[in-house]
């Protein structure tokens, strides 16, 4: 493989029923980082079927390029016209870097398209820079050491540590990226961005899927990535009926209530309201955590909050080690004055 034909850092702009998915923007954000550090530009894959018109918001977000691959075989997602879609552009243009959100959709096209062009895949990662492999020069063999590598950086066993993975030998280098992890940019109006129109041709056969219906579930419950405010409670809440006092609590500041693993595994409150490896990962502007220990698989989620506020029982739990505000108590008196106090305030 000559890795040097490979050029410019490459994002799957996912988008569904032809709007585009925040997860796009933000992948777009770190692109562009990315791209600065090796001199290249970014471009934007954009698959579906009509969606051209989309072109120009993907340019106001940070895409240099846009490769439009619009076929009706890919009106609504597929895995195997997708990931013929995505291999094909690849292959074809060669991009030294590929990002793909880690939803729903990228978990399942990412590690499929990565087998197809030959590659490594760096699953669910929540840090990427450029820098060299192995970050350490090992003595005696500096010049073994490779510049300008992409370091994909994730949770490892259970999130019990950190992992720096690289693809030193094989191109593109692939990962997958949580949601909420990485910040797009701020859009620039009216900027333009290079289209191209590229199709490798669809044949459907026998892994072609074929869709009967589509029934769409719609929850009253709010997306808590996309929260200011976020009330969030613990193992230590100690029951169902005890997150009344966090709801007071976030009715009174504008906030949204959220909650660890434990409480999900608990049936206290739904998936959708959890923060943490195996959940969300969010990014308010306040984080109260209550009766939450601070365990790493749920830091993982929310420790790019702008100012969290810790509340516990337990002077030494983990939370307090990134909180910017902590308070050690009995949750069950300290939440209820707190929220008074509030009410006074925001009078």
């Amino acid at each position: 493989m000559g890795l040097e034909e490979y050029k410019g850092v490459y994002v799957f702009a996912q988008q569904v029923d032809n709007e585009l998915s925040g997860i796009a923007f933000e992948l777009l954000g770190k692109a562009k980082e990315l791209a600065s550090d090796l001199g290249t530009d970014v471009t934007a894959v954009l698959i579906g079927s009509d969606v051209k018109g989309l072109t120009d918001e993907l340019a106001e977000y940070g895409a240099d390029k846009v490769i439009v691959v619009d076929d009706p075989e890919l009106k609504e997602y597929r895995t195997e016209p997708y990931a013929h879609a995505l291999s094909s552009v690849i292959n074809e243009y060669k991009p030294e870097i590929v990002l793909v959100g880690a939803t729903a959709i990228g978990r399942d096209l990412g590690p499929r398209v990565s087998a197809r062009v030959q590659t490594g895949l760096t699953a669910d990662c929540t840090v990427l820079e450029i820098g060299d492999f192995p970050i350490n020069a090992i003595p005696g063999q500096e010049d073994k050491q490779k510049h300008n590598q992409l370091l994909m950086t994730r949770p490892a066993f259970g999130g019990n540590t950190i992992a720096t993975i690289a693809c030193p030998d094989n191109r593109p280098q692939m990962a997958t990226v949580r949601p909420g992890v990485m910040q797009k940019i701020e859009p620039v109006k009216g900027a333009k961005a290079e289209v191209i129109e590229y199709n490798p041709g669809f044949t459907p056969n026998n892994k072609y899927v074929e869709i009967l219906d589509i029934v769409k579930d719609l929850s009253d419950t709010v997306d808590i990535m996309d929260a200011k405010i976020l009330v969030s409670g613990g193992r230590g809440v100690g029951s169902k009926e005890n997150f009344a006092m966090l709801q007071d609590l976030a009715d009174v500041i504008g906030g949204t209530v959220s909650c660890s693993r434990a409480v999900v595994d608990n049936g206290w409150m739904p998936k959708e309201l959890q923060v943490g490896q195996t959940g969300k990962t969010v990014r308010p502007n306040v984080y109260f955590a209550i009766g939450i220990s601070g365990a790493i698989q749920h830091t993982a989620g929310m420790e790019e909050s702008d100012i969290i506020v810790a509340i516990n029982k337990d002077e030494t739990a983990p939370i307090f080690d990134v909180a910017d505000y902590g308070i050690v108590g009995d949750l069950n008196k300290i939440v209820p004055k707190l929220t008074e106090a509030l009410k006074e305030v925001v009078k």
